[in-house]
């Protein structure tokens, strides 16, 4: 086992330790010693980037919601799928993920959270969903490990009925929702669909192009109507 040097500690809202790490090369948040995400492994995050942002360089003027700060790769990824006049708003529920991307994370993913055209609203996207209708080309969520694994129980919401209802609502006519996950999920396929989306699911390498490892789940929702 490599050695860990802690580099940061907090707490989650359900009270159990997160902490940063620096594992031999990588840097590592833990939930209660739990791998939550690594340094090492981001490539399925910058393919949700590139899926939920597909064909948007060129839109005026697009918004996108990234939920879910991480180690910053996908909000980096999304800038860099943008143009000039893009706002990307990004929400991240804990304030220790935030300072930790002003620190140590900042320059794995080139200290996204300078780029001018981001937004940070430090806080629980739900709420920023739920006020924000007709308002994003893309939504991209990268809570917890997908819609069957919860950090934090509130995060259930976001993948029931009434969250996909107010995901929905919060796009606008013809925007996607895409949701990262750690697995397959065929009753997150039927809840999309019953909320309005037409749904392709697509698996993408941990690793990204390296052809091996394991493998996480993309979940592209298309607003119909």
């Amino acid at each position: 086992m490599l050695p860990r040097e802690v580099l940061g500690e907090s707490v989650t809202p359900d009270g159990l330790p997160l902490t940063l790490t620096r594992e031999g090369v990588a840097l590592v948040v833990r939930v209660d010693n739990v791998p939550l995400m690594s340094s090492r492994v981001h490539g399925s995050e910058e393919a949700l980037a590139e899926v939920g942002c597909d064909g948007l360089r060129e839109h005026a003027g697009a918004r996108v919601l990234v939920g879910g700060l991480g180690m910053g790769f996908t909000l980096r990824a999304v800038l860099d799928a943008l143009g000039a006049d893009a706002e990307v708003v990004v929400a991240e529920l804990l304030p220790s993920i935030v300072e930790w991307n002003r620190g140590p994370l900042g320059p794995l993913a080139g200290a996204p959270l300078d780029d001018p055209r981001t937004r940070l609203v430090v806080g629980d996207v739900i709420g920023l969903v739920k006020r924000s209708p007709s308002a994003f080309d893309a939504i991209l969520l990268d809570v917890d490990n997908g819609p069957e694994a919860f950090t934090v129980a509130s995060n259930a919401w976001l993948y029931g009925p009434r969250g996909l209802g107010a995901l929905r609502a919060a796009l606008r006519p013809s925007g996607r929702l895409v949701v990262w996950s750690a697995v397959e999920s065929e009753p997150f396929q039927r809840a999309l669909r019953a909320a309005g989306f037409s749904v392709l699911v697509q698996p993408v390498r941990a690793r990204g192009a390296v052809r091996k490892g394991s493998r996480h789940w993309l979940f592209l929702g298309r607003r119909e109507g």
